[in-house]
């Protein structure tokens, strides 16, 4: 096909109740989400609808608010679970207890379900709140050889070792304990792994 004989792409299609319940289900069935990402997600589509069509913001909005309501009785929405899903996965990468709120915020998740998720996921893991995080960045240093696991130059790399853990929303104290760790085995001891 040639650039000029491609067909023109079509404008969305209006949002009716119909396709708003379509699209949400497609959505959830492929993405976990938090209620109000959710609302974002739809409501994104209710405008550019609104703005090809013409139909109604608000109808739009009442019915996303109230398909949403209806999602979270039926548990399609939790975002309890969605943070508890997001946590694991995030502190698997080495996040940090800073970098994971601010990464559950910017999905409309609520301060105190995000503090509960993070308190019982650390009381899962065995680890009271600062435990945690050390363990998520002693997991940081190993996977990007960091501080105690770099082969050479450590005392040489030791300030980009700390900007590295720092930029990723580990506190000073922290960071430092791992990059100055002289053994391994005594901080892994120490969160219990």
């Amino acid at each position: 096909m040639t650039e000029t004989s491609r067909r023109p792409r079509s404008g969305p299609k209006p949002a009716t109740p119909e396709r708003l319940d379509k699209a949400a289900l497609a959505y959830l069935e492929r993405y976990a989400s938090s209620a109000e990402h959710l609302r974002r997600v739809l409501m994104r589509r209710v405008d550019r609808s609104a703005r090809a069509h013409g139909t109604d913001r608000a109808a739009g909005a009442a019915h996303v608010d109230a398909l949403i309501e209806r999602y979270r009785q039926a548990g399609l929405l939790d975002d309890a679970r969605f943070a508890e899903g997001r946590i694991v996965s995030l502190r698997r990468q080495g996040a940090s207890a800073r970098k994971i709120k601010a990464a559950l915020k910017v999905k409309g998740v609520a301060d105190a379900v995000i503090d509960g998720a993070l308190g019982d996921h650390a009381a899962r893991a065995g680890r009271a709140g600062d435990a945690d995080d050390l363990a998520a960045a002693l997991g940081l240093a190993r996977r990007r050889r960091l501080g105690p696991y770099r082969m050479a130059n450590r005392v040489e790399n030791r300030q980009r070792d700390l900007a590295a853990l720092g930029r990723s929303g580990f506190s000073y104290e922290t960071a430092r304990r791992v990059i100055e760790a002289v053994d391994v085995a005594e901080l892994e001891a120490e969160i219990g792994g």
